[in-house]
């Protein structure tokens, strides 16, 4: 299935993590800015389906490979016969797992092609594992262990709530009553450590579509329903857009609202 595998000549630990992210990043948006369409194309009335990630950060949903043995390992089969079946938050965790599943083993597969030793198999899931998994990043539950963590220990719901929105703001999200006021002066000798712990809070910030994590002068913005921070590129908002936005609400949950309609 040249669709699903597509040509591939990587040789080292660097270029198996980038197709691995492209692959990724394809399959998160399938779950989370495309997923009105990604459910449209799970009809359980179909033949076995498979979500196919693709190196250029694209997603399809075909039918397996038809040659034995595949020249990939295949992701799960049937995804779409449980779609009418199961809550769809809990059915587009269950192919979120099951993707993970399939991307560890493209990429190790393609380890052990080009013989990788155990320095460059080490490196290559390290990278992996810096980058949340496609469970956490559908879930949030990235984002609520990172709230978790920054949560103060006493002042109840609401102080907790407004603490967990000072991380980002990312810089040029459009104003909303979620950025954070400008932090108090700091003395001389806090500076270096204040700069790394804001350079650390901002790097945990992680797309709701793409999973990647936030970077500096890139355009964000926050959904004011489900609460998640997006790249503006991910979802189509460009600043002087958002700047006539009144309530911001991503793909995803506009589209749960147009099927519950």
């Amino acid at each position: 299935m040249e669709g699903a595998s597509g040509p591939f000549s990587p040789r080292t630990a660097e270029e198996v993590f980038k197709d691995f992210r492209g692959r990724r990043a394809g399959m998160i948006k399938a779950l989370t800015t495309d997923v009105e369409k990604f459910f449209q194309q799970c009809d359980p009335e179909k033949e076995n389906l498979c979500l196919y990630g693709l190196p250029n950060e694209t997603w399809e949903v075909t039918l397996p490979a038809e040659e034995v043995p595949p020249e990939l390992p295949e992701p799960a089969l049937g995804i779409n016969f449980a779609r009418d079946g199961m809550d769809e938050k809990d059915w587009l965790a269950l192919v979120a797992v099951h993707s993970d599943a399939w991307l560890l083993a493209v990429a190790f597969y393609f380890g052990a092609r080009f013989g990788f030793d155990k320095d460059a198999r080490r490196r290559l899931f390290n990278m992996i594992n810096n980058l949340p998994t496609m469970y956490e990043v559908v879930t949030g539950a990235i984002k609520k262990q990172q709230t978790k963590e920054k949560a103060p220990s006493s002042g109840g719901k609401a102080n907790s709530k407004s603490n967990s929105k000072k991380h980002p703001p990312p810089p040029h999200a459009r104003p909303s009553s979620k950025l954070a006021a400008p932090p108090p002066p700091k003395a001389e000798d806090d500076e270096i450590s204040g700069e790394d712990e804001e350079e650390e809070e901002h790097g945990n910030t992680l797309c709701g579509a793409c999973g990647d994590n936030y970077a500096n002068d890139e355009f964000w913005i926050c959904c004011d329903i489900c609460e998640r921070w997006f790249h503006g590129e991910c979802v189509k908002i460009t600043p002087a857009k958002a700047e006539h936005i009144k309530q911001y609400k991503c793909p995803a949950c506009s589209n749960k609202k147009s099927r519950l309609v």
